[in-house]
């Protein structure tokens, strides 16, 4: 998914790990968009996202996701 999103801002899809996992990228679960809202560390190098809508995942270590990814040129 590239194109110009409102704004004028880049969007991009990126493989998104625990450690480079931001608040802002986008996340399809079950066909559904979640945008991270907020991120938090866990024991073992795990995070739990939340997300706008109010769910919660856990990704773990070796989990690896596709994000959307808002790049904004200044």
């Amino acid at each position: 998914m590239n194109g110009y999103p409102s704004g004028g801002a880049l969007a991009s899809p990126v493989e998104i790990t625990t450690t480079t996992v931001q608040r802002g990228d986008v996340i399809q679960i079950g066909g559904q968009p979640c945008r991270v809202a907020d991120l938090r560390q866990l024991p073992g190098g795990a995070k739990r996202l939340l997300f706008e809508s109010g769910e919660l995942l856990t990704m773990h270590t070796r989990t690896r996701l596709i994000a959307v990814r808002v790049l904004r040129r200044w």
